[in-house]
C-alpha cells in the first residue's frame, strides 16, 4: 500500500465504512431500476473521479489535468467529448445519443487559491503550504454528473429511449467566467432541459431567482512616472486614480439600491514609494438581484473611474472578464427533481460519520447538529447574494438546480475547513445518492414529453418581462492566463499527490 492509499484508507476509516451503496427508499420503475443499479455498481468509480479531481486541485482556466482525466473517463463510457468551447481549452462538453429532447447537466470542477488541506484533518494541515485546494467541493461534481449520465445511457439502451444527454463542465466558475462565453458561442442551443448541479449539506430542488447577477471587470489606469522626491510635480499617479475610484464608490454606496453588492481588490498598486507609478489596476465585482440593476451600478462605477482620471490627469480603460446572470429556476423542473429526491432519500450515515461531523462542528464553533437526515421539502428558495456563471444558461434553457448532501452543515465554503471532507465517505455517499436522483430526473424528462413542454411554457412566461441580454462586450475573450502563475508555482509539488488511478465503469 503506497502513502496515498494509506492516507485515503485512514480517512475512510475515520469517516466510517468504505461502502457507498445506498438503499432505495421507493421501488423504481424498470428504467430507473437499471440506472440505480448502474450507479451502485460503479460507486467506487464515482468516488475515484471525485478524489482524483480533488488532488489535481486546479484553479479556474488551468484545469488541464482535471479536464484530461474527465475526458478520458467520458470517452471510455462511449460519450463524444468536445474540448475548447468558446476558446477555452479546459471546457468540457460531452454528449451521447441523438434527437430530442436533450437533457444537459451543468456544473464545474475548479478549485480555490490557498485551499490546500489534508483530507480528514480538522486541524489546519495543508498538503502544500499556500497551494490551491477544493474548499468548495467542486471535485465531487464531475463524479456525480458522469455517474448519472452513464446510468441514464444504460437505461436508454436497455429500453430504446429516444433523446440525448450532455454534460457541460465549464472552467473558472469561481470567477463567474465561462458560461456567458459558452452561451454566446451557442453551446446550449440544442438543449431542452438543464439541471444545475452543486453540492451542499442536504438534498434540495429549488426554483425562483436563486442568486445574484454579477459583473467582473478590471480597471487599469495609466499615468506618468517621475522621481517621488526630485520632481513629483512631473508625475501623474495611477495609484492615486485607483484610490480615488475606491473612495468615490464608497461615497456612492449610500445612494445605491439596498440589494446591491460591490467589492474590489487592488491588483497593482505601485513599485516602490519614491517612484510615481504610471500603472495601477483595481478589480471590481458588482452584484445585484437582477442584471439590469447590476448594470446600472456598474455604469455609475465607470463614471467614477472617469472622474478619477480627471482629478489625476491619468487615462484608463476597463475590461469585463465575466458577467453572470442570476440563476432562474423553474418550478415545473423542480417538481420533477423533488420526487426523485424523495424516492432515493438521504444517505444512510454511519455513527462514525455523524460523530465526526459533530466533532467538526464543535471545533469550528458551528451548531453541533451532525449531518442532515431529512431532505429539504420542495419550495421556492430565498435569493442568495452569491453568484454562479451558470445563471446565463438558465435564461436560454429551461433549468432548475439540484443540490446534494456531501458536506457538513455549518462548515462554510471558500474556507480551508471545507477542504476537509470532499474525499470522505460522507462525500462519496452523497455523490452516489445524487447520481441516482439526477439519473431519475433525466429519465423522467426523456420518457415523458409533456414534462419538457410544461417547462418550456413556464420558461416562456418567466422570461417575457425580463429578456436576456449579453453583458459581455462582443470582442471580449476569456482570460486564458488567469491563475496560470499560481498553478505554475505549485503544480510540480502538487503532482506528487496525484492519485494516478483510472475509473472503469461497468
Amino acid at each position: 500500500m503506497d502513502a496515498r492509499d494509506h492516507l485515503l484508507r485512514s480517512a475512510a476509516m475515520l469517516f466510517g465504512l468504505l461502502s457507498t451503496a445506498m438503499p432505495v427508499a421507493a421501488e423504481p420503475d424498470g428504467a430507473k431500476a437499471v440506472a440505480y443499479a448502474a450507479v451502485e455498481r460503479n460507486a467506487n468509480e464515482i468516488a475515484t473521479i471525485g478524489d482524483s479531481v480533488y488532488y489535481f486541485a486546479e484553479l479556474g482556466m488551468q484545469e488541464y489535468e482535471s479536464a484530461k482525466f474527465v475526458r478520458q473517463v467520458l470517452e471510455s463510457i462511449g460519450f463524444t467529448v468536445e474540448v475548447g468551447g468558446a476558446g477555452m481549452p479546459t471546457n468540457i462538453w460531452a454528449h451521447w445519443g441523438t434527437g430530442k429532447p436533450q437533457i444537459v447537466i451543468v456544473s464545474e470542477m475548479d478549485a480555490l487559491p490557498g485551499g490546500s488541506q489534508t483530507p480528514g484533518s480538522i486541524e489546519r494541515k495543508p498538503l502544500i503550504a499556500g497551494a490551491p485546494g477544493h474548499m468548495e467541493g467542486h471535485n465531487t461534481h464531475p463524479g456525480v454528473a458522469i455517474g448519472a449520465a452513464y446510468a441514464v445511457k444504460q437505461a436508454m439502451q436497455r429500453y430504446n429511449i429516444a433523446g440525448s444527454i450532455a454534460i457541460s463542465l465549464g472552467p473558472a466558475e469561481e470567477q463567474i467566467i465561462s458560461r456567458p462565453y459558452l452561451v454566446r458561442a451557442g453551446q446550449f442551443k440544442d438543449s431542452d432541459i438543464a439541471i444545475l448541479l452543486h453540492l451542499g449539506d442536504n438534498f434540495a430542488a429549488g426554483y425562483g431567482l436563486m442568486n445574484y447577477a454579477a459583473i467582473s471587470a478590471k480597471f487599469t489606469f495609466h499615468g506618468k512616472t517621475a522621481h517621488g522626491a526630485v520632481n513629483p510635480w512631473d508625475g501623474k499617479d495611477a495609484v492615486d486614480a485607483v484610490e480615488l475610484m475606491d473612495i468615490g464608490f464608497d461615497k456612492l454606496r449610500e445612494h445605491l439600491r439596498p440589494s446591491y453588492r460591490a467589492h474590489r481588490a487592488i491588483t497593482s498598486g505601485g513599485i516602490q514609494p519614491n517612484i510615481i507609478p504610471d500603472y495601477a489596476q483595481i478589480w471590481w465585482f458588482v452584484r445585484d438581484s437582477t442584471m439590469a440593476s447590476a448594470q446600472e451600478t456598474f455604469d455609475k462605477l465607470t463614471r467614477i473611474a472617469e472622474g478619477a482620471t480627471l482629478m489625476t490627469g491619468t487615462t484608463y480603460e476597463y475590461q469585463i472578464d465575466a458577467a453572470g446572470w442570476p440563476q432562474l429556476g423553474l418550478k415545473s423542473i423542480a417538481e420533477v427533481i423533488q420526487p426523485n429526491i424523495d424516492a432515493v432519500g438521504m444517505p444512510q450515515w454511519s455513527e462514525d460519520e455523524q460523530e465526526f461531523a459533530r466533532k467538526f462542528q464543535a471545533a469550528m464553533g458551528a451548531r453541533v447538529v451532525g449531518l442532515n437526515t431529512k431532505q429539504t421539502p420542495l419550495g421556492q428558495r430565498g435569493q442568495s447574494a452569491s453568484s454562479n456563471d451558470n445563471g446565463d444558461v438558465t435564461w436560454v434553457v429551461p433549468s432548475a438546480a439540484l443540490n446534494f448532501p456531501a458536506s457538513v452543515p455549518g462548515i462554510n465554503y471558500h474556507n480551508w475547513q471545507a477542504a476537509v471532507t470532499p474525499t470522505s465517505t460522507m462525500a462519496h455517499k452523497g455523490m452516489v445518492s445524487a447520481a441516482k436522483v439526477l439519473a431519475g430526473a433525466m429519465l423522467d424528462f426523456l420518457t415523458k414529453p409533456e414534462l419538457v413542454r410544461q417547462a418550456r411554457v413556464e420558461f416562456e412566461k418567466a422570461t417575457t418581462e425580463m429578456k436576456y441580454f449579453p453583458v459581455l462586450p462582443p470582442d471580449a475573450k476569456p482570460p486564458l492566463d488567469l491563475n496560470k502563475e499560481t498553478m505554475d508555482r505549485y503544480r510540480a509539488e502538487m503532482t506528487k499527490h496525484y492519485l494516478n488511478r483510472t475509473a472503469r465503469f461497468n
